[in-house]
């Protein structure tokens, strides 16, 4: 390492060291997150990842590589963390409908904090960003790899780093980077939708799309169970972590939400209030409820929907209430 660069980093002060990293924040924390499969996760290993960098800001080499330079030490912070848990994944993954085992499970991720990366002169390599998706399907789908495999997948197919510089994030060769994107795009085969082993985002939702889900939002509100059957597909999947049960099916589906919106009934929610939310890059709905007549709604779930011909396909409502704030989303609702 060149003696002029260690000695740029060392005369750094807070400030300038403080803004030089500031800016990557929002794509270090989507990193992360594609890491973890875990926003609350993703939010605390930034701070750590900061840290990290300013206590080995000797070794920066100068601003052209700063960006590699931090996805690094982001990349070895959340191996840390992966060494010592479960991958996080959505209930259909852990077991059977009648109810999966323990498990951690996936969160949801703002899309307001997804900010777009602009390509630099300096930082080239920035420009492939562009080509991300935070879809769940996806989300889902890495975290059934090992660590190292996933790290190899989201810096080189991801993000688009070549594989030399992939190698020197996670201290291998190129061939061990190589063999190991081999094997984890096999095993995404697997696991995502056909058709989708691509690493680019679908289409924008259309006017139907969001038209569909304004129809779902007030049949949810209204308890309207024929309404919700002939928005829904015949195989569709519905999950709510945490809880571990989860339904592929329209019948089943609907049958246990007639127990959760019927007053007379013991698994009775409340009444539900709606609000359109994008999430993960996807149509998005928070869901409010009101177990008591004339209290507040309160914060219930996030949900994600995908649609397919005109249908909701998937729908995975996270009861994450402590998650609507970083939404930023009302803390209740009076109507």
């Amino acid at each position: 390492m060149p003696a002029a660069a260690v000695e740029y980093g060392r005369r750094m002060d807070d400030g300038e060291f403080a803004a030089l990293v500031e800016r990557h924040r929002a794509e270090l924390r989507v990193h992360c997150y594609r890491m973890l499969g875990s926003f609350q996760e993703a939010e605390d290993l930034v701070q750590e990842v900061f840290l990290r960098a300013w206590r080995g800001r000797a070794g920066f080499q100068g601003r052209s590589s700063a960006r590699a330079w931090l996805y690094r030490i982001a990349t070895n912070v959340c191996l840390d963390v992966l060494r010592s848990r479960a991958p996080r994944l959505l209930p259909y993954q852990a077991g059977s409908p009648s109810g999966a085992g323990a498990a951690s499970w996936l969160q949801p991720f703002p899309d307001h904090l997804r900010e777009p990366v602009a390509a630099r002169s300096e930082e080239p390599e920035a420009a492939a960003v562009a080509r991300e998706t935070m879809e769940l399907a996806f989300l889902a789908a890495i975290q059934q790899l090992p660590a190292r495999q996933r790290a190899a997948v989201i810096l080189h197919d991801v993000l688009g780093w070549p594989a030399r510089q992939t190698a020197e994030a996670l201290d291998g060769t190129v061939a061990s980077v190589n063999s190991a994107l081999q094997r984890a795009r096999a095993t995404l085969r697997d696991h995502l939708p056909p058709g989708r082993t691509e690493w680019a985002p679908t289409a924008p939702p259309s006017d139907d799309d969001r038209r569909l889900v304004r129809r779902y939002m007030s049949a949810v509100e209204r308890g309207d169970l024929v309404q919700l059957a002939e928005l829904l597909a015949a195989d569709v999947r519905a999950t709510m972590p945490p809880y571990p049960e989860w339904f592929s099916d329209r019948e089943s589906l609907l049958d246990a939400l007639a127990r959760s919106w019927d007053p007379g009934s013991a698994e009775y929610v409340g009444a539900m209030r709606m609000l359109d939310v994008p999430v993960n890059g996807q149509l998005g709905v928070a869901g409010y409820v009101r177990a008591v007549a004339g209290q507040p709604y309160l914060p219930f779930a996030i949900g994600v929907l995908r649609i397919e011909d005109g249908r909701i396909a998937e729908l995975t409502a996270f009861h994450e209430p402590a998650l609507f704030p970083a939404f930023l989303l009302p803390p209740s609702l009076d109507r």
